[in-house]
């Protein structure tokens, strides 16, 4: 590449001040769409520089920690890239290997990889660590799965469209991270935003003809979607202790044109006594609130205030959550326990606490390993009540 050196300064100043402002209280994909809007003189190839560079920043976690911010930076642009112009000016004995396979990079600059994630002795059994560990250097794809009967269509948009996609399945689509999906706006509710391990969750489900099922921490719906694209004819209950996060689901069902009769309620989980009030059902699907680890790929300025306590504060919350749920579940009936979580004590220790505490007999469990496939890493438990 021809080398700009004044520009790639700019670069860096508009980095740096983009990281100094950042207070970690938000999501970094939120405050840099409000930093953008507050410096409106920065041009579209600036923002999108800066965002790069504040995600690499983020993505080597506390390897080079102690070392200067600038330094950091660009071996995590040498790690994070097949090319920059940052290395190429600051390293340029380092830039003649960026284009070689990420583990010749991390070999030739002595990086520690378990240094990229917090607590990797606390990893789920079933994760090679240091293949999860070398894709915390890849932004993950962006995954849609597309509603049944609508496939035809929405591949003949985007190859009119010119957009680069993946097919890994008849109804599940890779796009590069950043996609602008404004471009089918006119297929809104032909298709859904979710990763591909979220859409492998529930495919040990079965059900049957006239069987109710409660979706216990539904959030905005994506696993309720997926149940009922799979089984419409299920009699479903979602429920959320946030009213808002329901109103966001009645949208998002209106807009995935859902004609099956669903119910909703706010239920708060932590509660023993909730206002299902003895109703029970034939499967509970528990998607935990969980720490996100497995989705840090996406948002890996996540890694830098995560702790022990939250872990623990965490599976704490899961024991209570999952301790609740089985009182409304029939004898003989699966309740399918999911975390986007790759830690032990968010996810085996909950299994181990069901079959020890409340006599769960575990049918499967496993780890859903997105990073093999530019996805997210998720957890999947199925356990029987006796």
């Amino acid at each position: 590449m021809s080398l700009n050196e004044k520009r790639v300064l700019q670069h860096i100043r508009n980095f740096e001040r983009a990281l100094d402002a950042y207070t970690y209280r938000e999501p970094l994909a939120r405050f840099l769409t409000q930093y953008y809007k507050q410096n409106r003189q920065m041009g579209s190839s600036d923002r999108k520089m800066t965002s790069r560079l504040c995600y690499n920043y983020f993505r080597i976690g506390d390897w080079m920690k102690e070392a200067p911010l600038l330094e950091r930076l660009t071996y995590a642009e040498y790690l994070c890239e097949h090319d920059s112009p940052i290395v190429q000016l600051l390293q340029p004995q380092l830039y003649e290997t960026i284009q070689q396979d990420v583990s010749q990079k991390i070999s030739h600059v002595q990086a520690v990889i378990e240094d990229f994630f917090p607590f990797t002795a606390e990893f789920s059994s079933g994760i090679d660590d240091k293949e999860f560990l070398q894709s915390q250097l890849i932004q993950p794809d962006l995954f849609i799965r597309l509603r049944r009967g609508s496939e035809e269509r929405i591949l003949s948009e985007l190859r009119s469209k010119d957009i680069k996609f993946r097919q890994i399945t008849e109804r599940t689509l890779a796009l590069p991270n950043g996609t602008n999906l404004l471009q089918l706006d006119r297929l809104a509710g032909l298709y859904e935003i979710q990763d591909l391990s979220s859409q492998r969750t529930l495919d040990d489900i079965e059900v049957q003809q006239g069987e109710k099922w409660w979706d216990a921490c539904a959030a905005s719906g994506g696993k309720a979607l997926l149940l009922l694209d799979k089984y419409p004819h299920v009699n479903l209950l979602v429920s959320d202790v946030r009213l808002s996060i329901l109103r966001n689901l009645d949208e998002r069902f209106e807009r995935a044109r859902i004609k099956t009769p669903y119910r909703k309620k706010i239920i708060d989980l932590t509660q023993k006594t909730h206002i299902l009030q003895g109703e029970t059902f034939d499967g509970i699907i528990l998607d935990a609130p969980c720490s996100g680890s497995g989705t840090w790929g996406r948002t890996p300025e996540m890694k830098v205030q995560f702790s022990k306590e939250k872990l623990q504060a965490f599976s704490e919350l899961q024991r209570s959550l999952s301790s609740n749920v089985v009182s409304s579940l029939k004898p003989g009936k699966t309740l399918t326990y999911i975390t986007c979580s790759v830690y032990r004590a968010e996810n085996e220790a909950i299994v181990d606490h069901l079959v020890t505490n409340h006599k769960m007999i575990l049918n499967k469990m496993h780890i859903l390993p997105g990073y093999q496939e530019k996805a997210d890493t998720m957890f999947v438990a199925q356990l029987t009540k006796p």
